[in-house]
């Protein structure tokens, strides 16, 4: 009897187990955080940023060279240089003492008249303008009341002859004036009629904005002081409020029609030349130049006549 054959064996193969698709391990974790935080910050970056951005700047708000520009309020707080205009000489201010005063009466002297336009309750700019100013005219040489005049006019109709009387006796005694400059020294106050067209006389604009507490009683205006002739036109703008006494000095002397000054500021006054829209003085090159060239000129021509002059005992024919 033959033996039962043995059942076919199941052919097997050897167990191989197929990588699972989803990655396991730490460094597997790091790596989709690497990539959800790329993805993430792309979308953020290209997506999201211009949308964001425009919201936030519409096109009544643009950046760029609208972000830098000066706000409103200030340029209509500027200067437009009136040079040789009239001032309102009949209208009338009140003084220091509170009397009524023509403006032209103040020009009566013969006298070129340094003019400053403020208030006398700012604390800001004004108080460096009038310090500016005195210091310059006190380094200049001349006296007021001898060589010159001064007419501080308040912008603020609300400002009293008091407050002028304290601003003046201030500026008395930075100047170090004599007992005859109180007389050519005139802190006026006035109302909004005359303050307005002394402004405009001047090209002096200014405009209202409000205080650390919030209340509109202060002006925004430009730093300036101005040099007007005898008869009341203006004549010179000096701008910033660190004023030097050689711009002040020739700005008077060209005010008075140099009836004031020595020979030396001619020379000065020939050598510079004002610049309107600087607000100073400043060297003239090419006068230098015509100047050292005519000396040189005149030196050789000396020289020639000193090298063909015979000397003294020389023979004829020699």
């Amino acid at each position: 009897m033959l033996p039962a054959s043995r059942p076919a064996q199941e052919k097997r193969w050897p167990c191989i187990h197929s990588p699972d698709p989803r990655p396991h391990g730490v460094f597997w974790s790091v790596t989709r955080l690497r990539t959800a935080a790329v993805a993430f910050l792309f979308v953020l970056t290209f997506v999201l940023a211009p949308v964001t951005a425009q919201a936030q700047y519409s096109a009544d708000r643009p950046v760029g060279t609208t972000a830098q520009q000066a706000p409103g309020w200030q340029k209509n707080a500027g200067i437009d240089q009136k040079l040789n205009g009239p001032l309102p000489l009949s209208d009338v201010f009140r003084d220091e003492s509170g009397r009524d005063v023509k403006l032209g009466n103040l020009f009566s002297h013969n006298r070129p008249v340094m003019m400053a336009l403020m208030y006398y309750n700012c604390r800001m700019l004004c108080p460096q303008v009038l310090h500016g100013m005195a210091a310059a005219l006190r380094e200049s040489g001349f006296h007021a009341g001898h060589e010159y005049d001064v007419v501080v006019a308040s912008i603020d109709p609300s400002d009293t002859p008091t407050d002028a009387a304290a601003e003046k006796q201030q500026f008395l005694s930075m100047i170090g004036a004599d007992s005859a400059a109180t007389d050519s020294v005139h802190f006026l106050t006035g109302g909004q009629a005359s303050i307005t067209d002394l402004a405009q006389a001047t090209g002096f604009h200014y405009v209202r904005v409000p205080g650390p507490d919030g209340k509109m009683d202060q002006f925004a205006h430009s730093s300036v002081i101005m040099v007007a002739t005898p008869d009341g036109r203006l004549s010179k703008y000096l701008f910033g409020v660190d004023y030097q006494s050689r711009d002040v000095r020739l700005a008077l002397i060209q005010a008075s029609t140099h009836h004031i000054g020595t020979l030396s500021d001619l020379v000065l006054l020939y050598c510079c030349s004002y610049s309107p829209s600087q607000g100073r003085y400043t060297v003239a090159v090419l006068r230098i130049l015509s100047l050292a060239g005519l000396g040189s000129l005149l030196a050789v021509i000396a020289m020639v006549w000193l090298l063909s002059k015979k000397p003294k005992g020389t023979p004829v024919g020699v």
